[in-house]
């Protein structure tokens, strides 16, 4: 097997299966390398993001274990190539595609850079529980470059001062930086616009994922979100948590919510020991081989 991925003629992905799957229609491609010591570079998750038969909004790569007690390392790309922490929905496609090539389980612990992430099986078909670990409010845990004693609110707005489009929003640590931004009607706003901006204000040295929520009542959010490293999605896991635990920390929600996203819709609960539980379904697409041709834009 030829290791060197920059070798255009045989580049050490060509031959494997990838998987196109969605989790409540984030796009989600599954590339189990658990038999391999390949790592996926940054040119390589581009070059198969920018294939129309494997695009995605993360890339989640399966690496053999080497924590026991899990089934596997999980390293987790953008779009842009970039490596995200946390990635919820992926989580969840990652369990079909194990349930599918090892056995069904009903429970599984697996490692991300976020750390150990259990997941369970509510019962439901396609249907998986992920426990996304407890959040972080610290203004240096999430980061900000800046202090702010309580990050339920910060001072950030845009637009004029006097009239902002959007202001002071939650922040908070799910694995990866999230704003969040409370609004009456998440249609009303250019996110894709706005978003770019604030991924990448000086506030958030690490960029953060941007989401606007309306809260329809105590049980129920409905949002949108631009996400960090892969832009405009369908859904996003952990910015869904993290919407729901700013609302329960703002006292505008309880602790268990129905959070409506434009490609699903999560349940979440931010439980009494802390962890904040996702579930949601699956859908797998389709199988697509990756060819040497997907990696011939690979910069040598």
């Amino acid at each position: 097997m030829n290791n060197n991925p920059h070798n255009h003629s045989s580049n050490v992905l060509a031959g494997r299966v990838a998987r196109v799957m969605n989790g409540a229609g984030n796009k989600i491609t599954v590339l189990d390398l658990t038999d391999s010591d390949h790592i996926v570079s940054e040119d390589e998750a581009r070059a198969i993001a920018v294939e129309p038969q494997t695009t995605f909004d993360q890339l989640m790569v399966l690496h053999a274990p080497r924590t026991e007690g899990t089934v596997a390392l999980i390293r987790i790309y953008n779009t842009d190539g970039s490596l995200a922490e946390a990635c919820g929905n992926g989580t969840r496609c990652v369990a079909w595609h194990l349930d599918e090539t090892q056995g069904s389980q009903d429970t599984r612990l697996v490692e991300t850079a976020r750390g150990l992430l259990t997941i369970t099986k509510p019962g439901n078909p396609l249907t998986y529980t992920v426990d996304m670990g407890t959040p972080r409010f610290a203004w240096d845990e999430i980061p900000l470059s800046e202090p702010f004693q309580d990050t339920r609110f910060i001072e950030l707005h845009v637009g004029p001062a006097g009239d902002p489009i959007l202001s002071s929003p939650a922040v908070v640590n799910m694995g990866n930086p999230h704003a969040v931004f409370w609004v009456d009607d998440t249609a009303s706003i250019g996110l894709d616009k706005i978003g770019p901006m604030l991924e990448h204000h000086p506030l958030f040295p690490q960029r953060a994922n941007i989401s606007i929520v309306q809260v329809v009542d105590r049980q129920t959010l409905v949002m949108r979100t631009w996400e960090r490293g892969a832009g405009l999605t369908l859904a996003c896991g952990s910015a869904a948590c993290a919407a729901a635990v700013s609302a329960a920390r703002l006292r505008r929600a309880e602790r268990h919510v129905t959070v409506h996203q434009p490609g699903g819709t999560l349940q979440i609960e931010w439980a009494d020991n802390d962890h904040v539980l996702m579930t949601g379904p699956v859908e797998h697409e389709r199988d697509v081989m990756l060819t040497d041709a997907i990696f011939t834009s690979v910069a040598a």
